[in-house]
């Protein structure tokens, strides 16, 4: 710095030495006029120099401010981590208006943001909402805000003739999502998500998993990169559900419903499973899991009536006895039933996302391999028993698929998915059962078909409107005992008594027993809305309204075929703290 001012000190020494040169070298021969009129030229141009150096030397002073107030300043802290979303999914962007973002943040699943905590390399999401739902039935069912659709209750029954309103705040839900890497292509993460929609009796494998504090999820995945793998363990929704996107934890395509149970013919279960998922440029995905069993049954047992004379008449002498489940042992409640499954379910999915257009259309495809198993106890005779007792083993299960459809991007989604197969009844919104009996007591899988179609409309930012229309249907499994007697058994016999369906009875009696109405059919049409009422630095306030129709059909039988309808309204006031 010393020798650039000097340098600038000596400029206007120098330009004087050498207007001092020119005007001696000119003086003899020049006339006066003329190095007069020099001289003024060589003044003005030496004024010109004199002012760009003192700019110079200005802007050199400004810049070297400049650098000791950077200097000063501390290093700005480096930009966030590119926490991957679900399985090899890049960051994930701010809330937008796509689907999946959309209906996370109705259902309140966690985004990595602004309330994420970094520890080491680690981040922690928390999530979740606070609600206070209302739920009014006109045909009292005795539920809070998950309608068990297959229980509807026909008129026999006196409490249905009158109405069900409550309120429940007890979806209220907590989650949390932990995130990680190992390198920069292998990532760990951990979800769990807690409600508090349990009771003893609904404590059961057969859909949700029902443990208070209810588990709805909790799982973790690892992840590569490179080789697109990717692993699941824990409790998680069926792979059979539909996605959104791929096959990607946290991006199930669930009804909007304020309805925990949701619409008759969307397929779900929360269940533990261990699953693997292969992507190809997360464009074409293949998945396996082994899932949790259990077995729902429904119909009659049969009986056989004079067997033969060897039979006594110690206990229900002519009766067979299949084993289909115990109660409850250690850790589970002793007043459910726990089947007897030997093998898990096993369910296989491919899903494809191709790109036509300005759109990307989700497309599915699955299948569902089912084991049932029972053991059959004959009564025993004067010389022991007239057939051994031994196990029976059957195989059930189902193919199904999906398509979710970007009528108009980002504003109007429609949705179409089904499943049809042998024994497939606990996979099904309206819980019907999977399976019944045959003559010689072992299981019969009962046919079933589940269908739903959905509308999703972004009125304007923060307003979505739905809609959707399903149905689960089964097919009639029954016979007849022999050799003689011929009672009816199993599922939709059309010799069941249905004559006092529709009667309400007063007590209890013979009457009361004159109802066997054993369900067919299931449907539903239903609609509401979500709708933003504040979004903020302060969270998130969403208040939303549904209205369902729903019918019951029961199989035809001596005395009809019963049916009920059911009218429900729900509201629900959600606050999203994060």
């Amino acid at each position: 710095m010393r020798i650039r001012d000097s340098k600038r000190r000596n400029k206007p020494a120098i330009a004087a030495m050498v207007l001092g040169a020119l005007v001696s070298f000119q003086a003899g021969g020049a006339r006066a006029d003329d190095t007069a009129a020099e001289i003024r030229l060589l003044k003005a141009r030496l004024k010109q120099l004199e002012e760009r150096v003192a700019e110079q030397g200005r802007r050199e002073k400004e810049t070297q401010a400049q650098i000791r107030h950077a200097a000063a300043q501390p290093l700005p802290p480096p930009p966030p981590y590119a926490y991957p979303i679900g399985i090899g999914l890049p960051q994930q962007p701010p809330i937008g208006n796509t689907l999946a973002e959309r209906l996370a943040k109705i259902k309140g699943y966690p985004y990595v943001g602004s309330s994420s905590l970094v520890l080491g390399g680690m981040s922690i999401t928390p999530g979740g909402f606070l609600e206070l739902a209302s739920v009014t039935r006109d045909h009292f069912i005795g539920a809070d805000i998950a309608t068990p659709f297959g229980n509807i209750p026909f008129a026999n029954v006196p409490s249905s003739h009158t109405a069900e309103f409550r309120f429940s705040a007890r979806r209220s839900r907590l989650s949390f999502l932990t995130l990680g890497d190992v390198d920069p292509a292998t990532h760990l993460s951990g979800f769990g998500e807690f409600d508090f929609l349990g009771a003893a009796q609904t404590a059961n494998s057969n859909e949700s998993d029902s443990f208070n504090l209810r588990i709805r999820q909790l799982y973790m995945t690892v992840d590569n990169d490179a080789f697109g793998a990717h692993l699941l363990a824990g409790q998680a929704w069926t792979l059979a559900t539909m996605n959104v996107v791929g096959i990607v934890p946290r991006t199930e395509n669930t009804p909007l419903v304020i309805d925990d149970q949701y619409v008759p013919g969307f397929v779900w279960a929360r269940q533990p499973q261990i699953r693997v998922t292969k992507d190809f440029d997360q464009t074409l995905w293949f998945a396996l899991s082994a899932e949790n069993p259990q077995t729902t049954f429904g119909g009659t047992t049969p009986t056989l009536i004079d067997a033969g004379a060897i039979i006594s008449t110690v206990g229900a002498a002519g009766v067979t006895f299949p084993q289909t489940s115990v109660v409850g042992g250690s850790l589970f409640n002793n007043a459910n039933a726990i089947s007897l499954n030997q093998f898990p379910d096993i369910i296989g999915k491919v899903a494809w996302d191709p790109v036509i257009g300005d759109r990307t259309i989700h497309m599915e495809a699955f299948g569902i391999f089912r084991d049932f198993h029972d053991r059959v106890i004959f009564p025993f005779g004067t010389f022991g028993p007239v057939i051994p007792n031994h196990n029976n083993e059957v195989a059930g299960g189902g193919v199904g698929g999906s398509i979710l459809v970007p009528i108009v991007p980002k504003v109007l989604e429609a949705r179409f998915s089904g499943l049809t197969g042998r024994g497939i009844g606990r996979y099904g919104a309206s819980q019907l059962a999977d399976v019944t009996f045959n003559s010689d007591g072992s299981l019969a899988p009962i046919q079933e078909t589940m269908l739903l179609a959905g509308l999703t409309w972004h009125a304007i930012p923060g307003l979505d409107f739905y809609t959707y229309a399903g149905e689960e249907v089964q097919g009639a499994k029954f016979g007849f005992s022999i050799p003689k007697g011929n009672t009816p058994f199993g599922l939709g016999n059309p010799a069941f008594v249905n004559t006092g369906c529709d009667i309400e009875f007063f007590g209890t009696g013979a009457g009361a027993s004159a109802c066997t109405g054993n369900t067919r059919l299931v449907r539903q049409i239903t609609g509401g809305f979500w709708d933003d009422i504040y979004k903020g630095p302060f969270g998130r306030l969403a208040g939303g309204l549904q209205y369902s129709f729903t019918q019951k059909f029961a199989f035809a039988g001596i005395g009809g075929t019963p049916e009920r309808n059911e009218n429900t309204f729900f509201t629900s006031l959600r606050y999203y703290p994060f």
